[in-house]
């Protein structure tokens, strides 16, 4: 049997194995109260939300990775950390844990993974040639699978942007791995992608059920990982842009609230209202619609970072900057077309209450 006929049904095993268990998994979040209250102003929805999703996207990764039981660097390991991941976004998502906790949840995890031996440890440039991290190799890989980590969980913020956003992602990292014939990228992309298409079933607009920190962290763990046997391992040149390409809407998302939050003189942790799918909301776009708008948005960049990696050095620097341009310019006509409406809008509604008035 090919290899992609075992991928084709690693996809669909771990697809419908999600499928089954989300509903089971939402009948034990109500249950026992895991459940999303709307009592914060950031929140975009309006009613009671079960959690728990995440632990049906890990059913559906493990269906999938026995079936498949791809031969990892250290696969004890790699599940190991995946576990406390889990474990502590179950918590989470019950009790709320501090930031500081969750932090202590995810460096556990990434610990268990450096220490197995997978790492981060060459950069390789054009020129200057191969750079041995040495010890560096340690802290540069346990902050890459933090980041990550928690570069997922920030953008959780509307129905199915995740879920979609990871996808896509995930879509990218699939067809770099097979350019550049990196099986274990694809095995495991391949596993995690179809666990969560499936839970996008439950979670598209308007959502019937949360990933929540479970989910988040679970998928942000496992992109970070993949990306490190994978996509920083396979290219002589672009090995560390070429992940941060495909992760560019989480990653900057991420990094551009962490220095707002700097500059405001507030902890990184604290939450507020000016991620991108905020800042879009507040232009007046729909929920759905927002979310299109970014998947778009990351679609854009794995389509870059694929180009990316085949294309000469100057070619690759073009294609970045004008997929960059294309985007803000794509925000500046939809932010346009938006405001011309609102006059409309507003004078549609202002007539019809004079029509309403006695």
């Amino acid at each position: 049997m090919g290899l992609f006929v075992h991928y084709s049904l690693a996809l669909i095993i771990a697809l419908i194995v999600t499928v089954i268990t989300t509903p089971i998994v939402k009948r034990i979040a109500l249950k026992y109260n895991i459940v999303d209250i709307p009592n914060d102003p950031r929140k975009i929805h309006t009613r009671k939300m079960p959690y728990l999703g995440g632990v049906a996207i890990a059913l559906g990764f493990v269906a999938g990775f026995i079936y498949l039981q791809p031969n990892l660097p250290s696969t004890w390991a790699f599940l190991a950390g995946g576990f406390v991941i889990l474990a502590t976004g179950i918590i989470d998502d019950k009790v709320s844990l501090p930031a500081r906790y969750k932090m202590l949840g995810q460096i556990l995890a990434a610990l268990i993974v450096v220490f197995s031996g997978v790492t981060v440890d060459f950069i390789q440039f054009p020129v200057i040639g191969r750079i041995e991290f040495g010890w560096w190799q340690y802290p540069i890989t346990i902050v890459w699978i933090v980041g990550i980590t928690n570069a997922i969980n920030f953008i959780d913020g509307l129905d199915g942007l995740a879920g979609g956003v990871s996808s896509i992602a995930l879509g990218s990292t699939i067809v770099m791995g097979i350019l550049e014939q990196q099986t274990l990228a694809i095995a495991l992309s391949v596993i995690l992608l179809g666990a969560t298409i499936g839970f996008l079933f439950f979670n598209s607009y308007p959502a019937k059920i949360f990933m929540g920190d479970s989910g988040a962290m679970f998928i942000g763990y496992t992109m970070a990982y993949i990306s490190i046997i994978g996509l920083f391992k396979s290219f002589t040149i672009f090995s560390l842009i070429i992940p941060i390409i495909i992760l560019a809407v989480p990653i900057f998302d991420t990094s551009f609230a962490i220095v707002r939050r700097i500059l405001r003189g507030q902890k990184i942790s604290t939450p507020d209202r000016s991620h991108l799918h905020h800042c879009l909301l507040k232009l007046g776009f729909s929920h759905r619609t927002t979310v299109l708008i970014i998947y778009v948005i990351s679609l854009i960049f794995g389509l870059s970072a694929i180009i990316f990696s085949r294309s000469v050095l100057w070619g690759s620097l073009i294609i970045l900057v004008l997929s960059v341009i294309m985007i803000r310019f794509t925000v500046e006509i939809l932010d346009t077309l938006n405001n011309r409406r609102k006059p409309i809008i507003n004078a549609v509604k202002k007539l019809q209450g004079s029509k309403g008035k006695p």
